[in-house]
């Protein structure tokens, strides 16, 4: 066991007397100074949660004012995704990632066929027209999922007992960088697990 497996059973403080059925996570990410780091996607990752997860509806990437809105989207498998233009510029929206390669070519407005992402994995998308615009899916097989809020914490809700993979992943990662991996395990229903962890990320 890693030492941040043992420091996470450390963490797990069981509620006595609670009927709930399910439990509560509360999860910090910390930047490699120590710091909050907000922004940062988590996830966990288990073959209950993976049964248990449903396509996600009504989901937009939308660009305005040259830039795509957000930065960073989760989505579950088989989620499909618009990308509403919403500019007076015409833009050109792609991914060459293996996750999920598209292209939407130039266009204004919404294209009538939304992007299936049908695997799990990170997808980096771009424009053809514009180089700044730089924006991430991540496609995960889970409904336990967020993202760390400003002071760097999220918190999950109704988390069935078992052990989970605690996945982790920052738009500020090196590219390519795989979603960071650790055990984690919910102790039982009612129960309350508090889990802080290091990406080697820079908080601004």
């Amino acid at each position: 066991m890693t030492s941040f497996a043992r420091a996470i059973a450390t963490l797990l403080l069981a509620l006595p007397g609670l009927a709930a059925q399910a439990a509560s996570v509360d999860i910090q990410a910390l930047g490699s100074d120590g710091k909050p780091l907000a922004d940062a996607v988590v996830f966990l990752e288990s073959p209950g949660a993976k049964a248990a997860a449903r396509p996600l509806a009504n989901i937009d990437i939308a660009q305005a004012e040259r830039r795509f809105v957000q930065r960073v989207t989760v989505v579950t498998v088989g989620t499909e995704v618009h990308f509403p233009n919403r500019d007076k510029v015409r833009h050109h929206v792609y991914s060459f990632s293996p996750t999920k390669t598209f292209e939407l070519k130039l266009y204004a407005g919404t294209p009538s066929n939304p992007v299936l992402f049908d695997k799990p994995g990170i997808a980096a998308l771009g424009c053809n027209i514009h180089d700044n615009m730089v924006a991430w899916v991540l496609v995960v097989e889970t409904p336990h999922f967020g993202q760390t809020d400003a002071k760097g914490v999220l918190h999950l809700d109704n988390v069935p007992p078992g052990s989970y993979r605690l996945r982790s992943w920052h738009p500020a990662l090196p590219p390519g960088a795989p979603a960071l991996d650790e055990a984690l395990v919910v102790a039982a229903a009612g129960s309350h697990a508090a889990v802080k962890f290091p990406l080697a990320v820079a908080a601004p």
